[in-house]
C-alpha cells in the first residue's frame, strides 16, 4: 500500500488555503503485524517536491524527518524547489544521521552547493545525489531503493513538456512474504528448528537421515505491487502513455481550466505557460484507461469552494472541465487531504475499482466541506 499526503496543491504562489507544491508518500507494508506494525512516526516515505513552506505543512502531520528515505524533485522553478535546503538543514538539526537519497535535476546539486557556500550551511548525513540527466542516460531509466529484503521500491523516470525540463517519477512499490507451511512440516515429520527457518528463507536442506527438503515444497511466495505516476509541470499528458499502464493511480497537474488557458495563450502568444488544463489530463486518462486520477497544482484564481454556479473560478469548473471527457475516479487535491492506494491482493472483497480510497484530512483542525 502507498500512502499519499498532499502537503501543497497551488501553482506558482500560495494562497491563504493551498502552499506550493509538495506530495508526501508513505511505504505501507501490510504484511507486518501485532508489535511489527509500522508506527505512524516510523514509516518510510518519499517526498515528490519540496515548495517553499512544505517543512511547515509536515509540522501538521505526524510524518518524521528522520524516516524520509528520498527526496524527488521534478523541475528547477522555484514553487517545486525552494523549500528543500530548508527542510533539509531542519532534517540536520533535528538529530538525522542515516543517509538521503536525492532524486533531482543536476541544477538542484548546484543549487545546494551555493546556499552551502553562502550561509555556512552543514549536513549531519550524506546526501546521495543522483541526477535525473544520467539515470535517464542509463538503458533502465530508473532508480532502486531497497527499504529491506521484502520490501522494495523502484522509481522510473520520464521526460515531460514544460518550459524547463520536467520529469514525472513513476513509483512501484513491491512487497514479498514468505510464508512456511507449518502443518505440511508437521505432517512430513519434520520438528520445529533451525530447518524451518533456512527453508522459510529460501534454502534447500538436507535432513539428518540425508534426505532432501526442497524450500519451494512447503513455502508459499506472496507478492504485492502498488504503482503510482506523478507527473511534474506537463503540458504534453501523452508523454506519459507508456508509464501510466498498469499504474494504480495517475495525479497529474490541471493548472487552468481549458477556457482560461485558452484566454493564456491567446493574449500573450509569446508565452505559452506550458501547462495542462484539466480537460487534457481527463481526455489522456480517459483515451489511455487510467482508472484512477488526483489533480492537483491549481491557479491561485481557482477558488478552493465548489459551485458550478457562480462567476468566481472555482473548484467546480476544475471538476466539471475533467469529468466532461473522463469517467473514471477523480479527486480534486487538497493540502493535506490523504489517500491509501491499495494493490490487488488488499482489495479482498473490494471492487477494482476501490483500488484508491480518499481517507479525509491529515489536520484534525480542517472540516472538510462536500
Amino acid at each position: 500500500m502507498l500512502k499519499l499526503t498532499f502537503l501543497g496543491t497551488s501553482a506558482g504562489v500560495p494562497t491563504k488555503q493551498r502552499n506550493v507544491t509538495a506530495l508526501a508518500i508513505e511505504c505501507l507494508n501490510p504484511y507486518l503485524s501485532g508489535s511489527n506494525q509500522q508506527a505512524s512516526k516510523s514509516r518510510p516515505w518519499l517526498l515528490i517536491d519540496c515548495g517553499e513552506g512544505t517543512q511547515q505543512q509536515l509540522l501538521h502531520t505526524k510524518l518524521s524527518l528522520h524516516q524520509l528515505v528520498a527526496v524527488c524533485i521534478t523541475h528547477v522553478h522555484g514553487d517545486h524547489c525552494y523549500g528543500l535546503p530548508g527542510l533539509l538543514a531542519s532534517a540536520a538539526m533535528s538529530g538525522r544521521r542515516e543517509p538521503l537519497t536525492l532524486i533531482a535535476p543536476q541544477a538542484i546539486a548546484t543549487l545546494l552547493d551555493a546556499i552551502k557556500l553562502t550561509t555556512e550551511l552543514h549536513f549531519s548525513f550524506t546526501i546521495d545525489f543522483i541526477a535525473i540527466e544520467e539515470v535517464l542516460q542509463t538503458e533502465e531509466n530508473r532508480v532502486h531503493i531497497a527499504l529491506n529484503e521484502q520490501h522494495q521500491l523502484s522509481i522510473d523516470i520520464t521526460l515531460l513538456s514544460h518550459r524547463v525540463s520536467s520529469y514525472g517519477f513513476g513509483i512501484t512499490q513491491n512487497i514479498s512474504r514468505h510464508t512456511l507451511d507449518t502443518a505440511k512440516l508437521i505432517a512430513a515429520g519434520i520438528p520445529a528448528g533451525s530447518l524451518w527457518g533456512r527453508l522459510q528463507q529460501g534454502e534447500d536442506v538436507m535432513t539428518d537421515d540425508g534426505g532432501q527438503l526442497l524450500s519451494a515444497d512447503y513455502v508459499d511466495y506472496e507478492k504485492q505491487r502498488t504503482r503510482v505516476v506523478v507527473a511534474g509541470d506537463n503540458d504534453t499528458p501523452a508523454l506519459l502513455s507508456t508509464v501510466v499502464v498498469g499504474a494504480d493511480l495517475l495525479v497529474h497537474e490541471a493548472t487552468y481550466t481549458t477556457d482560461v488557458l485558452t484566454k493564456i495563450q491567446a493574449k500573450n502568444p509569446e508565452f505559452d505557460p506550458m501547462h495542462s488544463s484539466a480537460y487534457l489530463v481527463g481526455r489522456f486518462a480517459q483515451d489511455n484507461g487510467v482508472k484512477n486520477l488526483i489533480l492537483t497544482h491549481f491557479s491561485a484564481r481557482y477558488q478552493s469552494f465548489e459551485n458550478s454556479d457562480s462567476s468566481t473560478p472555482n473548484m467546480a469548473h476544475i471538476r466539471a472541465d475533467a469529468q466532461s471527457v473522463y469517467q473514471g475516479n477523480l479527486w480534486l487535491a487538497a493540502d493535506f487531504a490523504q489517500y491509501i492506494v491499495n494493490s490487488a491482493t488488499d482489495l479482498s472483497d473490494h471492487q477494482e475499482t476501490d483500488r484508491v480510497q480518499y481517507l479525509g484530512s491529515a489536520r484534525s483542525d480542517i472540516v472538510e466541506t462536500k
